[in-house]
């Protein structure tokens, strides 16, 4: 097996002698390589692993140790139709290096390096594909002009067909942030459920200046109260959370609907996620507290309604997103897959120059997460698992007067999906029409626009374009 230099840092001095010197004019280099010897996931589902330089996610892809596997050394990351993601950033980078080549005999394919500046919010592609027809692995390098942290995912842009990807460098100057072999304690993308929460198990709402207005433009209710929601009755419980708006059972232990507004300002990158799952204090002494433990060993995900990446401009927004009555238990791979993508989509259209409203729920019995069965509850009975879950979108572009402005013409995305581990990852499969949502709930949904207004989009059935 190659040894392999996982930390470098050099130093280059104006003077001749050993270490480095507070008159260095030149800055410590480093040099710092993830191997994948590490790595001990060996399934495709979706999970993260801990490596030398931190914690990845592997999506559709594990660390291969086959004799197909192109690797320097005893394992290399191997990726079918997915990619793999740094869950860390790293600071002062100027040049990455990748080796890669295709898995065994495999046809050629293809796959892509991403970028992200802000925390893994948003990644966008960093140069042209790369095509891969390579039986031995090659080194590629990438210059990197970005000041501060940046972090990677590297996408296969192909189906079916393997890859490897070994020995990922990273070459930059000053304190990378990176300390091999000491990752940060874990965040799973999916909000998963195993994930350790160091933080109280319960705890208050924190209010910061980022929160949506009451009334009026961008605020979290503007399209109305779906099922009539009030303080007087625990099954239809309203809570305004001021960073998302809701309606809470008491019996289930979960919304009935969350709605909230996404602008630019949502996504004005001002905290890491902070995975402070907790009870809320400010529920009803009557009301079950659903701990941050409580889906624990359930197979199912604590699946956020509001999700933490469209609440990152402070603490207090992210945090909001993290109590235990935005959650519901949610398959792994609908929270971590199909919502995820449809997520992102709706970011990217906030990115693009407009403002969504969002109203999110849930409706039904009985889910089928990671161990394959059929489960109603979790939680000694205290959690319900819902059979469908629901979202639509209103997509205007940014402005004032926001109910005016809504017309027929307005673009609408209604998506309702079942709440099984085997469903389709593609989210504009599950397209339905704003109508066919209130026919499942009971809902009056849009319920503070005009009623011809009202009329013309429910019927409308989105093409997810």
């Amino acid at each position: 097996m190659r040894i392999k230099h996982l930390l470098i840092y050099s130093c280059l001095t104006i003077f001749t002698i050993a270490g480095c010197s507070k008159k260095d004019e030149t800055p410590a280099t480093y040099k710092i390589s993830e191997d994948f010897e590490n790595g001990r996931k060996t399934s495709y589902a979706a999970k993260n692993d801990t490596l030398i330089t931190g914690i990845w996610n592997f999506d559709d892809a594990l660390a291969g140790n086959q004799a197909g596997d192109l690797k320097n050394g005893l394992r290399s990351a191997r990726l079918r139709t997915g990619k793999i993601t740094m869950n860390f950033d790293v600071s002062g980078l100027k040049t990455l290096y990748i080796s890669h080549g295709k898995f065994g005999k495999d046809a050629n394919s293809t796959w892509q390096l991403l970028m992200s500046t802000d925390g893994g919010t948003t990644f966008n592609p960093l140069g042209a594909e790369i095509q891969e027809s390579n039986v031995t692995l090659v080194t590629d390098s990438f210059q990197i002009d970005v000041k501060g942290k940046v972090r990677f995912q590297i996408r296969k842009s192909s189906a079916t067909t393997r890859i490897n990807i070994d020995d990922i460098t990273f070459k930059g100057t000053g304190e990378s942030g990176i300390v091999p072999g000491k990752p940060k304690p874990e965040t799973d993308p999916g909000n998963g459920g195993e994930t350790p929460n160091p933080g109280p198990s319960s705890r208050d709402l924190v209010v910061g200046a980022d929160a949506q207005p009451l009334t009026g433009d961008d605020s979290n209710a503007l399209l109305g109260n779906p099922s009539e929601a009030s303080a007087l009755t625990p099954e239809n419980y309203l809570l305004d959370m001021r960073y998302y708006m809701q309606s809470y059972s008491s019996s289930r232990g979960i919304p009935n609907w969350v709605s909230w507004h996404i602008d630019a300002k949502s996504l004005v990158k001002g905290t890491e996620r902070l995975d402070n799952f907790a009870s809320y204090t400010g529920l009803p002494s009557a009301f079950y507290k659903v701990l941050n433990s409580s889906y624990t060993g359930s197979g199912f995900d604590r699946g956020h309604n509001c999700p933490s990446g469209d609440r990152v401009s402070s603490k207090e927004a992210n945090g909001a997103t993290f109590f235990m009555n935005n959650m519901i238990p949610q398959a792994p791979n609908n929270n971590q897959k199909t919502w995820e993508g449809l997520e992102s989509y709706l970011r990217s259209q906030v990115t693009s120059g407009n403002e969504v409203y969002v109203v999110m729920g849930s409706y039904g019995t009985g889910g089928v997460g990671s161990s394959g069965a059929m489960t109603t509850t979790i939680d000694n009975g205290k959690v319900t698992v819902p059979g469908n879950v629901w979202k639509i979108a209103v997509i205007i572009p940014e402005g004032n007067g926001d109910v005016q402005r809504i017309s027929a013409a307005t673009r609408v995305i209604a998506v309702n999906t079942p709440n099984i581990n085997t469903v389709d990852f593609d989210w504009k499969k599950y397209i339905v029409t704003v109508s066919d949502i209130e026919k499942a709930t009971g809902y009056k949904l849009l319920s503070s626009l005009p009623q011809p207004v009202q009329d013309a989009l429910k019927v409308k059935k989105d093409s997810g374009n």
